[in-house]
């Protein structure tokens, strides 16, 4: 039994993935070719993606898609239309008239914003379960699963591990974290990092304690754009055309699948601090931490004696 590590840059992102068992380097290997085809399907920045390509005919006739791509489509529309819902995959337009964390990120005028708000209802994504095809009742709508894609991808690359024989893994798709097994240092749990919402990516401001769980955080540090004094982040209300406004800066969620926690940091990010963990203490399958602008940490009940604060240790 053997142990390695890979990093792979791809989808805009640091991917680390480690595995412990037989063939381990034959299985990242594997996992690389998985994820190449994921971004060649599902990237919304590749012309020649499927998902690109609904974008160009979907509204014209119904087009059959990857049935992964369909799955995750499916996921996402029933997300989205859950009452107090801050998840929209038809969010695309929206998106690209900010495009915040490109180089030619704006604020758009308000008439600009008032045009593509009508074309963001992701009732309008039809869908057709035999054929496996995806119609859009409203020419320029456009689905964005950049919200929810990575943990989709985290939890097949895990699967594939774990049926394939490994007895320890993690997927980091930069930021979103799946671990499997005993930890590397052949403890029990694992110790993910929290990032802080204060400072540069990878400085963290709390350690959590978790087994065979994913840990994904979203936060408005992630992507801003500064313009005339004001701070513009990537998370983005459907019905005003704006960023969310919240008192959080992060949100992190904990849960056996990257992709419910993909799923709930952004169902949940517009609500108050106070009532993301209301909602979530009321679930017994998922915790959440919530740093607030202010710099208070906030954690559900079922994390308590699992977090830790960051000790940052001299080298």
């Amino acid at each position: 039994m053997t142990e390695h590590t890979k990093i792979i840059y791809l989808m805009g992102t640091k991917i680390s993935l480690y595995v412990k068992g037989n063939n381990s380097e034959i299985l990242l290997k594997k996992a690389e070719d998985i994820l190449i085809h994921y971004n060649e399907v599902f990237s919304a920045n590749r012309e020649d993606s499927q998902l690109s390509m609904l974008k160009k005919r979907a509204a014209f006739s119904p087009q059959k898609v990857d049935e992964q791509l369909y799955e995750l489509i499916k996921t996402g529309k029933k997300h989205s239309l859950s009452e107090g819902s801050y998840l929209n995959i038809a969010i695309g337009p929206l998106i690209k008239l900010w495009r915040i964390g490109f180089a030619e990120a704006h604020v758009p005028e308000q008439e600009a914003i008032e045009n593509v708000l009508e074309l963001l209802n992701p009732d309008n994504i039809q869908l057709d379960d035999e054929a496996k095809t995806v119609y859009f009742l409203k020419d320029g709508m456009e689905i964005d699963l950049g919200g929810i894609a990575k943990g989709y991808f985290a939890d097949k690359v895990m699967d594939f591990f774990q049926k394939n024989g490994a007895v320890s893994a993690k997927v980091d798709m930069g930021g979103n974290v799946l671990v499997f097994g005993e930890s590397p240092s052949h403890e029990d749990e694992w110790n993910v990092g929290i990032q802080n919402p204060f400072l540069p990516r990878g400085n963290a401001a709390a350690i959590v304690k978790v087994k065979d769980q994913s840990v994904v955080t979203s936060g408005i540090y992630e992507r801003v754009l500064e313009k005339e004094g004001s701070k513009y982040h990537h998370i983005f209300d459907s019905k005003t055309g704006y960023p969310i406004k919240s008192d959080i800066a992060s949100l992190t969620i904990i849960a056996d699948t990257s992709l419910d926690c993909d799923i709930y940091t952004t169902k949940l990010f517009g609500y108050d601090a106070i009532s993301i963990i209301h909602m979530v203490n009321e679930r017994k399958d998922m915790g959440a931490i919530v740093i607030t602008k202010d710099g208070h940490l906030a954690c559900t009940d079922n994390l308590m004696g699992k977090i830790y604060p960051f000790q940052k240790t001299d080298s």
